[in-house]
C-alpha cells in the first residue's frame, strides 16, 4: 500500500502562490486547475497582513496538457495577477513512514503570553531540543496578549512526557502552555467548568473572611495545606468553619463586597455565553458567596458547599454535602449526561487539590495559577494574567 503510494505521489506536483491579497485568487487558480483536469489532493492558505500565500499539492497524472504548459499557465497567471507562483514536481515521492499512524503523535500546543520580541524563537527552539517537529504554525493578538497555536508531530515520544518537559521549560521562559492531542482538541467543547476562589475571583475566600475575623494566620495555613494536598479538603474545611463560629454576618456582606473578578474572567465568562457554551461554577466554597457571583456572571449551573448562619451569626457549621475533589469530579460527570456530551466536550478549570478529579474527568484541564500538585494532572497551564487566553485555546477569537 505504501508503495503504491509513493508511485502516485510521484505525478503530484506543488504549487505555492504569494503576493498582495485580493478577491478571487483561489478561484483564478484553481480554474485553471480544474480546466486542464488537474486534481487538487491538499490546500492550505492564508492571509497575514494583507499579504497571502497559499499551498497546493495537485496531481497531475490526468492532466489535459503537460506539465511544462501547466507550469507555463500558472506561472502566466501569476505574472498577471502580480503574484509569486512556483510549480514543482514531487519527483522523488514523499515519506510514508508515518502515514499508517497519522494523526496519532499529533497534538496542538498553544502558547500564550503579554507580547514580547522572541516567543516564536523561544518556543520553536525548545522543540528542536526534544526533537518535535512543527507541521503548523498560527498567531493570534488579543490586545496585548498574544496566543501561538502549533500543530506539531511528537513522533514516537511520550505525549506526557513531552507535555512535562514543554510546561517546565515554559515556566521558565515566562510562557503558559496547553498541550492537547490532536483530535481532542479538533472535537466541539460545549461545557467549561470553573473553580472559584483564585480563579474567577482574585482571593481565597475563605482567606479573606478569616482576615476580619482576626484569625487569618490559622485560617491560611490550613487552606495552603489543604491547596497543597497535604490534608484531606473536607477536613480542613470544617476546621476552618469552626474557627468562624460566631462570626457576624456583616462580616461576610462585607467581604463580598471587596471581591475583585480575576482580569478577563467576567470576558471570559460572557464570550463563551454568547459562543453558546455551558458554563459552570464548582466551589468548594460557600453558596453565600457563589450565589451573589452568579448574579453577576450569569452561569447555568453553579455548586457551592452551604454556610449555616443563624440570628445573623455563623454558627461553624456546614449544611449538606461539601464540595470536595471526590464531588467536583462527579459533578462533570453529571453534568456530561445531562447535555449528551462526551470527556473530550468538556473543560475544566482550576487552582488547587481541590481540582485534581475535575481536570482528570475533563477532556481539556486547565491548571490556572495553579498548584505543582494540579499541574501535575493537568493538560497545561495559564497564569494569573493570561485567564481570558482560554478563549484563544478554544479557538474563539473574538
Amino acid at each position: 500500500m505504501a508503495k503504491d503510494y509513493v508511485e502516485k505521489a510521484k505525478e503530484w506536483a506543488v504549487i505555492n502562490v504569494s503576493g498582495k491579497d485580493r478577491c478571487g485568487v483561489i478561484s483564478d487558480i484553481s480554474g485553471v486547475l480544474a480546466r486542464n483536469n488537474v486534481n487538487i489532493i491538499d490546500i492550505g492558505h492564508t492571509v497575514i497582513h494583507r499579504m497571502f500565500s497559499m499551498f497546493m499539492v495537485v496531481d497531475v497524472s490526468q492532466s489535459s496538457v503537460s506539465y511544462r504548459e501547466l507550469k507555463g499557465m500558472l506561472c502566466g497567471l501569476g505574472k498577471k495577477l502580480s503574484l509569486d507562483v512556483e510549480v514543482n514536481r514531487l519527483e522523488d515521492g514523499v515519506d510514508v513512514t508515518s502515514r499508517g499512524s497519522q494523526g496519532k503523535s499529533h497534538y496542538v500546543l498553544s502558547v500564550i503570553a503579554r507580547d514580547r520580541v522572541g516567543m516564536v524563537y523561544d518556543i520553536s527552539k525548545c522543540l528542536f531540543d526534544e526533537g518535535v517537529n512543527i507541521l503548523r504554525i498560527t498567531l493570534v493578538a488579543r490586545d496585548k496578549l498574544i496566543t501561538i497555536e502549533m500543530l506539531v508531530d511528537i513522533g514516537a515520544r511520550s505525549a506526557s512526557d513531552v507535555g512535562r518537559v514543554l510546561t517546565g521549560k515554559g515556566g521558565l521562559l515566562g510562557l503558559d502552555i496547553v498541550f492537547l492531542r490532536e483530535d481532542v482538541f479538533k472535537r466541539e467543547k460545549r461545557l467549561v467548568v470553573f473553580d472559584m476562589d483564585s480563579t474567577i475571583v482574585d482571593a481565597e475566600v475563605i482567606d479573606e473572611v478569616a482576615k476580619r475575623a482576626g484569625i487569618d494566620s490559622e485560617v491560611k495555613a490550613l487552606t495552603e495545606q489543604a491547596m497543597d494536598g497535604v490534608i484531606d479538603f473536607k477536613e480542613s474545611l470544617r476546621k476552618r468553619v469552626k474557627l468562624l463560629s460566631g462570626l457576624s454576618e456583616s462580616v461576610l456582606r462585607e467581604v463580598y463586597g471587596g471581591l475583585r473578578l480575576t482580569t478577563g474572567a467576567c470576558e471570559l465568562v460572557r464570550a463563551l455565553k454568547v459562543q453558546g457554551y455551558k458554563v459552570a461554577l464548582v466551589s468548594g466554597g460557600f453558596t453565600y458567596f457563589t450565589d451573589r457571583l452568579n448574579d453577576v456572571l450569569h452561569f447555568d449551573h453553579v455548586y457551592a458547599s452551604k454556610l449555616v448562619i443563624k440570628d445573623g451569626k455563623v454558627t461553624g457549621e456546614i449544611e449538606g454535602d461539601i464540595i470536595d475533589e471526590r464531588r467536583k469530579g462527579e459533578i462533570i460527570d453529571e453534568l456530561m449526561g445531562e447535555y449528551g456530551l462526551v470527556r473530550e466536550q468538556v473543560v475544566a478549570v482550576g487552582d488547587g487539590a481541590n481540582d485534581r478529579q475535575m481536570l482528570q474527568n475533563a477532556g481539556l484541564g486547565i491548571a490556572f495559577n495553579a498548584k505543582d500538585v494540579l499541574k501535575k494532572v493537568s493538560s497545561g497551564s495559564i497564569s494569573k494574567e493570561n485567564l481570558v487566553g482560554i478563549l484563544d485555546v478554544l479557538g474563539i477569537k473574538d
